[in-house]
């Protein structure tokens, strides 16, 4: 059952199939859920929009990396993140919450229902 929430996430991920399953996954489970397919979109979403949490691929080709983590540390310093990474690894220095590929879908809600709660709260 689809529990009600007013709670906004934004999910950056380059690969469209998993972009949009993602999508599919977090409404499914209650949350709004806009996408983007880089940094530069996702932009434009923290612009017109208040997000809750932005669930984010780490290594994109267009604004990601390292430059992509300095532009939310710096501009959405309010906001939660969630970075995913098949390539980074718990203790590599990350202001946020990192998630490493390949992870389930129920890890991914936990994790999501937990910071979005405050349980999990990030630095």
């Amino acid at each position: 059952m689809k529990k009600k929430t007013e709670k906004t996430i934004l999910v950056v991920e380059d690969d469209d199939d998993l972009r949009l399953t993602l999508r599919e996954y977090l409404q499914g489970i209650g949350y709004n859920t806009l996408v983007a397919a880089d940094g530069v979109s996702a932009i434009k979403h923290l612009l017109d929009t208040e997000i809750d949490l932005i669930v984010s691929d780490y290594r994109m080709d267009v604004f990601g990396g390292d430059y992509w983590v300095r532009f939310l540390k710096r501009y959405c310093g309010n906001t939660k993140v969630i970075l995913t990474s098949g390539f980074l690894q718990e203790g590599d220095g990350l202001p946020f919450t990192l998630l490493e590929k390949p992870f389930d879908y129920s890890s991914l809600g936990a994790l999501v229902s937990g910071i979005l709660s405050g349980s999990d709260e990030q630095d």
